[in-house]
């Protein structure tokens, strides 16, 4: 990870918060797939029994942010069990997120992930849902800033290598849904409905992402950009990402039965790589 004086001043002013037990950078910058404008995510890990005291993480926030009067922080599950909770900050000019993860909570649901057991979950902000998996990828792809008892570092090795049960989990998960989305398109045709036609077809897009990813045994942690990076991988469809355009402009054009065309011409294709 290359030197970033900002890294060394959020960890400086979040350390000493009682409850937090590893400090992570995480998305993508941690990857190495950040643009400039890109957020720092920054995760904040616990133990369930000694859980962040958010009103000393306040106050830290408070001495490192921008705007310290319009900076708040949320509590532990504000926002759901998934993304848990944290806050939205600016700091030296630069937009960082903080991000709540039950350390606990996670290793349960990476051995089960492990074993090839995955949850799909309704949450804003994941329009395809959110995958249990990704807690996973956030573990395998983050970078340590502050973990003296060797956290992050021990469920690294529950993360890495990436696990054939769960690979093959992933693919069977989502795999037959892709025709499933597809024929319920077609089936809307008929209504006009052009807003059920593109909902159907996105979720097939997003399957087919997660597909490729598990084939390639590489997590998915956001659906943001991920047909983009997933036409980037070894095993990959020829032409993904033009042809994902190629739906979306058809689409709009109200060519709904060639959209549904274009996608089951993909299925057929990841089918054969599947083998």
């Amino acid at each position: 990870m290359s030197h970033d004086p900002l890294l060394t001043h959020l960890t400086s002013a979040f350390r000493e918060v009682p409850g937090l037990a590893a400090i992570v950078l995480g998305g993508s910058r941690a990857r190495g797939s950040a643009h400039l404008t890109s957020d720092h995510d920054i995760g904040l890990y616990f133990a369930a029994a000694s859980p962040i005291d958010t009103e000393r993480l306040l106050a830290a926030a408070k001495e490192i942010a921008d705007d310290p009067a319009a900076t708040t922080v949320t509590p532990v599950g504000e926002w759901g069990p998934w993304i848990v909770g944290g806050a939205w900050l600016s700091v030296e000019g630069r937009k960082v997120d903080l991000l709540y993860r039950n350390a606990d909570a996670v290793e349960a649901v990476m051995k089960s992930c492990h074993a090839g057991l995955v949850t799909m979950t309704y949450q804003p902000g994941h329009p395809h849902g959110f995958c249990s998996a990704i807690w996973m990828g956030e573990i395998a792809y983050c970078q340590p800033l502050h973990d003296p008892q060797g956290l992050i570092a021990r469920l690294k090795s529950i993360a890495l290598p990436y696990p054939r049960p769960l690979r093959e989990a992933l693919i069977q998960r989502f795999r037959w849904e892709i025709l499933f989305g597809i024929g319920n398109a077609e089936l809307a045709i008929a209504r006009g409905d052009r807003t059920h036609v593109a909902g159907c077809l996105y979720r097939s897009l997003a399957c087919i992402a997660q597909v490729l990813f598990a084939l390639n045994e590489r997590y998915l942690i956001n659906e943001k950009g991920a047909l983009q990076e997933a036409a980037r991988l070894p095993l990959t469809i020829p032409h993904l990402t033009e042809r994902t355009d190629d739906v979306w402009r058809l689409i709009d054009d109200g060519a709904l039965a060639s959209a549904c065309e274009v996608l089951r011409k993909i299925d057929q294709q990841l089918k054969v790589l599947s083998q």
